[in-house]
């Protein structure tokens, strides 16, 4: 039961549910059934989180995993509409590739990568997925990938300079 939905409350926040689940546990008296709701949570400025929610009810698993993936926000340095350079980032047997792109190229990306990359605020980047096409090992790659992003600012106070001294190599 995998569908895509994008949510968009008040607070400024775009929720995309990538997949709700339906998951059963048999017992001795008979099947037990319960929901799993996959979601990607950002404000489209450079906050990102991905959660898995549990409940009985599906929708009960769907408010419980966005607010998870609300408290659980990496921050993405973006340059423009676009990430500072190419990174790759892995979890499991996923690998994902990201590309910086020019602006107007859009988002070159499918699955649960393009739910993160929206919700981060990426409106132009080429991506490409190896390994398994699992959601939520994809989804956890990008995210791990997003989070080995670092600014210009970040590297200039790292090697204690201003971005200028850093830019003319002295």
């Amino acid at each position: 039961m995998a569908k895509k939905e994008k949510l968009e409350a008040d607070s400024g926040f775009v929720d995309h549910v990538v997949s709700v689940r339906r998951v059963t546990k048999v017992t001795k008296g008979g099947k037990r059934f319960s929901f799993s709701a996959f979601v990607v949570s950002g404000d489209r400025a450079g906050q990102v989180g991905i959660a898995l929610g549990k409940s009985k009810e599906a929708t009960a698993a769907i408010t419980k995993a966005t607010n998870k993936a609300r408290k659980n926000m990496v921050t993405v340095p973006l340059r423009g509409t676009t990430i500072p350079y190419q990174v790759h980032g892995k979890h499991g047997a996923a690998k994902v590739v990201l590309i910086p792109a020019s602006k107007g190229t859009g988002k070159i990306a499918g699955g649960a990568i393009r739910a993160v990359i929206d919700a981060a605020g990426i409106e132009d980047a080429l991506t490409k997925s190896l390994g398994t096409a699992n959601g939520l090992n994809v989804a956890k790659a990008t995210l791990n990938a997003l989070a080995k992003l670092r600014s210009a600012e970040q590297f200039a106070k790292l090697r204690g300079m201003t971005i200028d001294e850093m830019v003319k190599g002295k």
